[in-house]
């Protein structure tokens, strides 16, 4: 029997494979009996001091990454009457950051596959400084979408590799809940936006200036920390493996990455695009809602978005540490439902009870996105982690960047009643969240039941394709050895 036929017996044709995915998306939801649920931090503990030094390393920078986002958002209004435009001028700064993204996630994302993990990282906070400094500088409004569209492409580069970096080699039992830490320092970066904006840009006579170079200091801090550490060892280990075969080569490495995983490549855009849905939805016009449905204080405001935030980051680590017991995709469906559960108490309690309101649908948003840095990486291909990882990521970003003209497009349809004498049209915008929300957990929740999981996968494959290849080497020699015997 020749060897093409042999393959064809033995490897299940496409059509199989579908309907076997497909008919086991419930049964394989079902959490695994012999994973006893481990306290965490005796799972913290496994991980030695050069792990922790590449999560710290790694969140150091993704915290930085929110903070740089943020600082626009937060002075805006300041920004606008600097520059002599209005706030939505200011805003297409962001809009700009978010469409450029997706470019920085391919630039980086190849250059940290292809060279390691360290100097594209490294490259990324040098980018930090001088765009920071630049946008503290500019005079004109020009040159403020220039920055900013520079910004875009940097901050791209650095979810993929501050994932590689965090998760690469970390113990398996602890992967889900260094996610959550990882993904949490979004919500730390805004939190530490939110503090330095209330210190600096009312307090100093440079305003919103001072922000921002503010911000162009502590990337120099973990530039300096990055510069003292190595490469993970399972990029070694994948570049021991080019050295030893051509097979192994990156780019023919990345040519069978696209060839096998593609319908993956495919899956992870489309929930990508659902989560960046779910915490934008959640996120961008609540405050306004806050401010002009609620009458909050800038004060109240920041309180709530602050308590609001803690959720975000104690759900991210929770549900993290209860995916490696009951799966990726059970804690992302679970988190879901019960922040659908959260949804009226989120949007219409109107006395105290608003903040235990937010910080719980919060807990779950961003539990569900704490699953998330873990999820991508066991499913992507090891030679291109870092580039799948961050460009499914930002072309999710990319298309959920216009969450917030959705939700103020649905706004119109729910106009309030105008008080006497105001000049500006309210709008329910509570309803408006009420709705959007709903869809967006029940589309994450469909699409996240119907996808793929590869929990607990080895994420140095390349050291596992080393070992086979020895293995064959020791098969094929131990094959010509009994044929010379028989000769």
């Amino acid at each position: 029997m020749s060897s093409s036929v042999a393959s064809s017996q033995t490897k299940p044709t496409w059509d199989v494979r579908l309907r076997h995915h497909l008919a086991t998306r419930f049964s394989s939801l079902k959490p695994p009996s012999n994973i006893p649920f481990e306290n965490p931090f005796h799972v913290l503990r496994l991980l030695n001091k050069k792990q922790w030094l590449f999560f710290l390393v790694a969140l150091a920078g993704w915290t930085w990454d929110a903070f740089d986002f943020f600082t626009v958002s937060l002075t805006a209004s300041a920004i606008a009457e600097s520059l002599n435009r209005t706030v939505t001028d200011i805003t297409w700064g962001i809009t700009l950051v978010l469409m450029l993204r997706s470019v920085g996630a391919i630039i980086f994302g190849l250059l940290s596959d292809k060279y390691g993990r360290k100097w594209p990282f490294i490259w990324n906070c040098v980018l930090f400084i001088v765009l920071e400094l630049g946008t503290g500088f500019v005079q004109t409004y020009e040159q403020f979408l220039g920055v900013r569209a520079l910004f875009g492409i940097a901050m791209g580069g650095i979810y993929g590799n501050c994932a590689a970096t965090a998760l690469e080699d970390c113990p398996v039992e602890a992967r889900g809940i260094i996610s959550g830490m990882l993904q949490e320092g979004y919500a730390l970066g805004y939190l530490l936006a939110v503090v330095f904006n209330r210190a600096l840009t009312t307090t100093t006579p440079q305003g919103w200036r001072s922000l921002f170079w503010f911000g162009a200091g502590p990337p120099a801090l973990i530039i300096l920390f990055r510069m003292c550490l190595g490469e993970t060892d399972a990029y070694m280990a994948q570049k021991h493996l080019e050295r030893q075969s051509h097979k192994a080569e990156f780019m023919q490495m990345a040519k069978e990455s696209f060839r096998n995983y593609w319908h993956y490549m495919i899956y992870l855009v489309v929930i990508m695009a659902g989560f960046n849905f779910m915490s934008h939805g959640s996120q961008d016009l609540y405050p306004t809602m806050l401010e002009v449905q609620l009458e909050f204080n800038a004060n109240r405001t920041t309180v709530t978005m602050c308590v609001a935030n803690l959720g975000a980051i104690a759900g991210g680590i929770v549900f993290g540490h209860l995916s490696d017991h009951i799966g990726r995709r059970l804690a992302i469906i679970i988190a879901c439902i019960l922040g659908g559960a959260l949804i009226y108490p989120w949007a219409f309690v109107r006395n105290d009870g608003i903040m235990a309101a937010v910080f719980f649908l919060q807990f779950m948003v961003q539990g569900a996105w704490g699953v998330i840095p873990i999820y991508l990486t066991e499913l992507s291909p090891p030679a291109l982690r870092t580039f799948i990882v961050g460009l499914a990521y930002q072309l999710g970003n990319l298309a959920s960047s216009a969450s917030s003209t959705i939700e103020a497009t649905i706004g119109t349809r729910f106009p309030l009643e105008t008080q006497a004498g105001a000049s500006v049209q309210r709008y329910d915008y509570a309803k408006v969240m009420a709705i959007f929300m709903g869809c967006v957990f029940g589309f994450v929740l469909v699409v996240t039941l119907f996808g793929p999981e590869n929990r607990s996968a080895d994420l140095s494959v390349a050291k596992k394709q080393a070992d086979e290849e020895d293995a064959d080497v020791e098969k094929n020699a131990l094959a010509q050895h009994q044929e010379t015997r028989l000769v």
